[in-house]
């Protein structure tokens, strides 16, 4: 036999319409027989109609009419409800409303005083399903919820012979995060998921855990759906008190550990961007004097710019990202490239049309560059004589000398006169080739240089965004 322990529930006659003062004393003999410290009525309900036909829908009413109350035999005594979720998908992490989207399976489990039956009575029923819409239900919710709660409708709770109710819903989560994108796309982020009562206070509901944190994250991981972007790290909670209005709330956080995996990232942004910078930094080894430097980097700045455009649905779109810094960096660099390149075709330019004298102080320095063991190696150049180096003034070799009595005539004079003539231009050849010389040095040191330069800013900015990464 199936017998339910409720506290004064002996059935009564139907009156007609009641009272306001009628109202009031059956107000208060409610409320009277709910706070009785377990002294009732035992209803003994025949379990003839248990088993092969299932359950009376009947043997049950007195129970289900009285969800409206927390069931307890003693209104003082708070009701404890045990949470455990499991994660089956971490569904989306929207960076720019700093959403978490997930689907949980939640779990409650809480104790109904007047549901107790004997199994050996009821042909060994130890628990039956019923429907969730006639039982006490606790408010539990998310606090970090962020929409309407859609659990599905006509959802069973089980209940078993000593009153313990075990009631599983399903849940798509948005809630809200927040995020921290620095580091993408090797981020990790904390979430949290804080459960609480929203009518109930700690004097009438205390909330406790089902399970234990490593057997809900092992559960999460055995029954995760999507292996995506996502991935669950772990799970850790903290037991805290809700003060709001007055009043104080029990709560469970749990803290929820994700990690992005970058792989779709390190393909589609961070390969193909350090492919264009190494080819931007090969394009230092095309002569500048072919006039193809320039144009190559210019159009591999407008490729790079539109790699960017095509790849801006990839990034985040709220905060600065450290990937952010290194497109940036990397748009630098072929910039200051495009620069250093414009700036080496100019001073070929000078060095071929009309070269001005090279300052004491830069043929100076140029020396010191190029003297052996320095750190500014230059293009080979071919060697020269110096300004004004002629066979005449060269070492060791005098002018011819002209005896006193061997004085040139007129024709002879006209003909000196024309040698030294011819002399002064060559010298002033030579000078104008050698300014040249000096120059077109100058522009292979300089361009050398900045290219040792361009390489050790280059690598050092790239180290320091990795080690960043990887903190």
């Amino acid at each position: 036999m199936l017998a339910f322990i409720l506290s004064r529930a002996t059935p009564r006659p139907a009156l007609g319409p009641l009272s306001y003062r009628e109202h009031r004393v059956a107000l208060l003999h409610l409320t009277h027989s709910m706070s009785t410290t377990g002294r009732g009525v035992t209803f003994t309900i025949n379990c003839s109609g248990f088993g092969q036909h299932g359950a009376d829908p009947t043997a049950l009413n007195s129970v289900f009419n009285r969800k409206p109350f927390r069931p307890v035999t003693n209104i003082s005594v708070p009701t404890q409800v045990n949470i455990s979720f499991a994660m089956s998908a971490i569904l989306d992490v929207n960076e720019q409303l700093h959403l978490l989207s997930s689907f949980l399976w939640l779990e409650m489990v809480w104790d109904n005083p007047f549901i107790s039956w004997n199994p050996e009575e009821c042909e060994g029923i130890t628990k039956m399903s019923m429907a969730a819409k006639n039982l006490w239900l606790p408010d539990i919710f998310i606090i970090e919820l962020m929409d309407v709660d859609k659990t599905p409708k006509g959802l069973t709770a089980y209940v078993s012979n000593e009153g313990r109710i075990r009631y599983k819903k399903p849940m798509k989560v948005d809630s809200i995060c927040n995020l921290d994108i620095f580091y993408f796309p090797f981020d990790q982020q904390n979430c949290t998921l804080t459960f609480s009562s929203f009518l109930y206070t700690v004097d009438s509901m205390l909330l406790d855990m089902e399970k234990e944190v490593w057997e809900i994250t092992d559960a999460s991981r055995n029954i995760l759906q999507t292996h995506g972007e996502w991935e669950l790290l772990g799970l850790s909670k903290a037991t805290a008190k809700l003060s709001r209005g007055g009043n104080l709330y029990d709560q469970i956080v749990f803290y929820v550990a994700i990690r992005r995996r970058p792989s779709l990232y390190v393909i589609n942004l961070l390969v193909p961007s350090g492919f264009l910078v190494a080819i931007d930094a090969l394009s230092f080894y095309l002569p500048v004097k072919s006039g193809n430097r320039v144009p190559f980097k210019i159009t591999l700045l407008l490729g790079y710019n539109v790699f960017l455009l095509m790849m801006s649905d990839l990034l985040p779109t709220s905060g600065t990202p450290l990937i952010g810094v290194y497109f940036a960096l990397c748009l630098s660099l072929m910039v200051g490239s495009l620069l250093e390149t414009i700036f080496i075709t100019h001073l070929l330019h000078v060095a071929t049309t009309q070269p001005p004298p090279l300052p004491r102080w830069l043929h100076s320095l140029l020396l010191h560059c190029n003297s052996p063991g320095r750190c500014c190696p230059t293009a080979p150049q071919k060697e020269n004589k110096g300004p004004g180096l002629t066979p005449t003034h060269l070492p060791g070799v005098k002018e011819p000398e002209v005896s006193a009595g061997q004085m040139p005539g007129p024709a002879e004079a006209e003909l000196t006169g024309g040698s030294e003539w011819t002399r002064a231009q060559r010298e002033h050849e030579a000078q104008k080739q050698h300014s040249v010389e000096l120059w077109l040095q100058f522009s292979h040191a300089m361009d050398a240089m900045l290219f040792r330069l361009y390489l050790l800013f280059m690598a050092s900015s790239i180290i320091t965004v990795i080690c960043l990464w990887n903190t």
